[in-house]
Formats: structure tokens, C-alpha cells, sequence
């Protein structure tokens, strides 16, 4: 039997709908199958112009493999109507149901990976639920302690010690106990998923020139190199701390698996610049396989047939791989 890949169509104004129905046009391995509003589907892909067929399902069970041109979703109501480009508040408990639906289905057995598709923070924080990001979220939902941001765009691979949070909290948030955490996490997922046996990792510091030995910051000196070398003592390939500004050269990562940023903007611009729109965004450590796209909502484009679906295909594909991996 074909595996069942769930696709969490996001944030019902933004881009996310477009992308999704783009990508049901699409050959796909394993039986897609789209977690949203049928009506709302139905009346974007008119918009756009697209001639994707959507099919109700009333079980997930009931899907087929994938063909183009069919997108079969499995249905969650929608609290208010839907305007491209503008999103509604009342809508964010469907956001948020099509994750835990998703989230559900995989813990459970029923599908093997979840993708998503973008959401949009600040109108689910608006209504009084905190959220931070889907990794956080899904992070709660599968009672995982930490999960582990990575983008993949290629042969690159960077990791985050701190995900979405304001830069002025990250010093007082990273201790040699969270990187030690971060890094088993990373590396038993490269090597569980990627097939990398002993991976090698490069660790960035914190501070500019990786603190230039105290000068410009001690947290090199007195939280991750100890934390490092902890680690290398049980048999893992550690590089670093590394300053950041040099840690992206060709010749800085011929040598390495993966590069471990401390914070967000610190590693996620530089794989975005070499490869936005063909950049997957993977959370690690969780106990289901998790995919997305490495953009934003972009409302502006919602409704308009200028999406790309690019990292959304790449995010399947590589979903639909790791799932593999995993079952085997």
C-alpha cells in the first residue's frame, strides 16, 4: 500500500492554497493527501485557474494514490469567510486544527509524514493563543522536549540551537546543556535520516569571530567549547566553535555534514541566499516525520498565480524520503 503524506494547506488567505493545488498538479510518489477547506479550495483554484479536481474525504482511508490533476482532502470547517490576501483572526482555530489533525494521523500511524504549507504567526497570536512556529507547536502537540530546526537546500545543512526567539533573549537562553541536547538530537537524525554514519558538524559561536578568545564575548569559551569537547570525548566529529562570517565558505564546508547555528538569523539567511525557494525546512527529534516550505504567507501573492510551489514539491519529495528511512 502506498504511504499517505498529509499536506497542512496553512494559512487559509495566504499562499498556501495556491501552492497546495499547484502541487496536487504535480507526479508525486505516495497518496497525497490535503488537509483544508474544500469550498475554499475549490473557489481559489477557480481564482487561479487551475484545473485541479477536489475531492472530499471523509476517511483518510478512502484515498488513493496520487494522480495529477486530483487533490483529495480531508476537510476542516472554516469559522468565516475567506478574502486572498487578507487574513481573519476567526480563522485561526482552522489553522491550528489542520496541525493537530496532521499531527494526530502521523503519532497514530495513520500517515507517515506531515507537510506544511505556511501559516501566519501574528494572526494566531492576535487571538491569544501564543504561537511561535510550527516546530514549537508540533513540538507540544508530540510531547517532544526539544525539537531541532534544520533548512536543507542541497548538500547544506544548517541546524539551530534557538529557533523564534528575539535576538536580545538568545545569550541567556543557550547553555552547554541545551547545545549538547541540540547536537545528539541533530546528529542522531542526520545519520537515522540522511544515512550519515558519523556526521560531522561545524558549530558556530555566538559572539563575532567566534568571540576573538574572550575579546567580544565569552560564551565560546565558557558554554560551547566545553560543550563540545564533552561530546567529542563520546565519539562525535565536532568542528568549532567557528566564527560565523567564514563558516560559509566552500572551503570551511567541504569538510562537514551540517552547520549548527546559535540563533535563527545567524545560519537561516545564509542557505536562504544560495537557495530560496528550493529550501526545505526539517524539524528533527520529533516522534513523526515533518516537512515545510522555507517561506512566508506572502499575502501579496495570494490569489494571484505568482506562487511558486518549488519548496513545497521539494518538501513532499523530501518528506516522502524521510518517511521511507524511517519505516525501514
Amino acid at each position: 500500500m502506498s504511504s499517505r503524506i498529509l499536506v497542512s494547506t496553512g494559512e487559509p488567505a495566504g499562499i498556501g492554497p495556491d501552492i497546495s493545488l499547484a502541487l496536487a498538479m504535480h507526479e508525486l510518489p505516495a497518496t497525497a493527501i490535503f488537509l483544508g477547506n474544500v469550498d475554499m479550495l475549490r473557489e481559489r483554484a477557480s481564482v487561479l485557474g487551475i484545473e485541479t479536481r477536489v475531492r472530499p474525504l471523509a476517511d483518510v482511508r478512502e484515498a488513493t494514490p496520487h494522480s495529477p490533476g486530483l487533490m483529495q482532502v480531508l476537510e476542516s470547517a472554516l469559522a468565516a469567510p475567506v478574502v486572498a490576501g487578507s487574513p481573519d483572526t476567526a480563522n485561526a482555530t482552522y489553522v491550528l486544527e489542520l496541525l493537530d489533525r496532521g499531527a494526530r494521523l502521523c503519532l497514530d500511524g495513520t500517515a507517515a509524514a506531515l507537510v506544511t504549507a505556511p501559516v501566519q504567526k501574528s494572526i494566531i497570536n492576535e487571538t491569544g493563543i501564543p504561537f511561535s512556529g510550527h516546530t514549537e507547536y508540533l513540538a507540544e502537540r508530540t510531547e517532544t522536549p526539544l525539537p531541532v530546526m534544520m533548512l536543507v537546500g542541497g548538500t547544506l545543512r544548517v541546524a539551530l540551537v534557538t529557533t523564534h526567539l528575539a535576538l536580545k533573549d538568545v545569550a541567556a537562553f543557550i547553555d552547554a546543556d541545551r547545545i549538547e541536547q541540540t547536537i545528539r538530537v541533530l546528529a542522531q537524525d542526520l545519520e537515522r535520516y540522511f544515512g550519515i554514519a558519523r556526521p560531522r558538524i561545524r558549530v558556530l559561536g555566538l559572539n563575532p569571530h567566534a568571540g576573538e578568545r574572550g575579546v567580544l564575548g565569552r560564551e565560546e569559551i565558557e558554554i560551547i567549547a566545553p560543550a563540545l569537547e564533552a561530546l567529542r570525548r563520546l565519539g562525535l566529529t565536532l568542528l568549532g566553535p567557528s566564527p560565523a562570517d567564514t563558516a560559509f565558505t566552500p572551503d570551511a564546508l567541504a569538510d562537514v555534514d551540517a552547520v549548527l547555528a546559535m540563533y535563527h538569523d545567524q545560519g537561516l539567511p545564509v542557505i536562504k541566499a544560495l537557495g530560496f525557494g528550493r529550501v526545505v525546512n526539517v524539524t528533527l527529534g520529533l516522534p513523526i516525520v515533518r516537512t515545510s516550505v522555507d517561506h512566508g504567507t506572502a499575502l501579496e501573492l495570494a490569489g494571484t498565480g505568482n506562487a511558486s510551489a518549488a519548496s513545497l514539491d521539494d518538501a513532499y519529495r523530501l518528506a516522502e524520503r524521510l518517511a521511507q528511512d524511517r519505516a525501514q
